[in-house]
């Protein structure tokens, strides 16, 4: 697997992916009540959720009780916590962590890797890319490397980073059409994101690309109307908010599809998230197999 400042035929890092910054100088008991406010549950409620008894969550939450270890582990499943965070609940309840976070280029995940790169490879020639806990790019085929002729290298520089990528004025922001819809299911994605991770460095990304320039709403929304091109008699009847990009005078149109591992026992792999842009019509279909063949 090659360095992301080259982007060749596929592109990836050897870094773990990065989340929110541990939390092991806390005591457990503000952690779990922050936990349990975000996710708007009530005492009551988790308690019957983990079989426990509101009294015990109580107690635990005002430094009261020392919850155990299977414990602290089934209320963090109950509220959602991201598997790195439940490495530092149990770190401020005094436990050592349960999750490991194994660098991507550790022998360990070989297979993981090579079914990874299959996976994106064999997806071509649609574009589809493998990026960590704050959205920088672990791989890429070549649908996506079609798209990114003539950034500027100073984009594509490690760590290259999609959500800076797309949304920059000097990025792919100026040849998408529908460049207003797409930056707000773009952001809200990722404050759905900040939400559930609570990630400082996401939170620090989501304010840099939500501060670029946004297009007027009339140029924006015109564009989801327009047909492909000159070959297109009538507009596409979209099922999902497409992305139209303009590609070397062609105007191609994806819809995003985004996958997680089930169940993961590790740091990095739970914090990898795999996103495939399907052709929205026959036009893009034909177009890209016609280019990458």
């Amino acid at each position: 697997m090659t360095s992301a400042a080259h982007i060749p035929g596929s592109v990836s890092v050897s870094a773990g992916a990065r989340g929110s910054a541990p939390a092991a100088d806390k005591a457990i008991g503000p952690l779990l009540r922050g936990w349990r406010e975000q996710r708007r549950v009530s005492q009551l409620e988790l308690a019957l959720r983990a079989g426990s008894s509101a009294r015990h969550i109580s107690f635990v939450e005002t430094g009261r009780s020392r919850p155990s270890e299977e414990m602290v582990l089934r209320l963090a499943e109950h509220l959602d916590v991201p598997v790195r965070d439940r490495n530092s609940l149990l770190l401020a309840a005094g436990y050592a962590p349960r999750y490991p976070e194994t660098p991507l280029d550790d022998p360990a995940l070989d297979a993981l890797r090579e079914g990874v790169e299959r996976l994106i490879q064999g997806y071509e020639p649609y574009p589809a890319l493998v990026v960590d806990a704050t959205y920088d790019v672990v791989a890429a085929n070549r649908g996506v490397l079609m798209l990114l002729g003539g950034v500027p290298e100073k984009l594509l520089a490690p760590p290259l980073n999609a959500m800076r990528l797309t949304l920059h004025p000097e990025g792919l922001a100026p040849r998408i059409r529908n460049l207003r819809e797409w930056r707000g299911h773009l952001l809200a994605q990722m404050e759905r994101d900040i939400a559930l991770r609570r990630s400082q460095p996401l939170r620090a990304l989501y304010e840099e690309v939500a501060a670029y320039p946004a297009p007027p709403a009339a140029a924006s929304a015109a564009a989801l109307d327009a047909p492909l091109d000159e070959e297109s008699a009538e507009p596409v009847p979209y099922f999902a908010l497409p992305m139209r990009i303009e590609h070397e005078g062609r105007v191609l149109s994806f819809v995003s599809s985004i996958s997680t591992f089930n169940t993961p026992m590790d740091v990095t792999v739970a914090e990898l998230a795999i996103e495939t842009l399907l052709p929205a019509d026959p036009a893009t279909v034909k177009y890209l197999h016609a280019l990458l063949p």
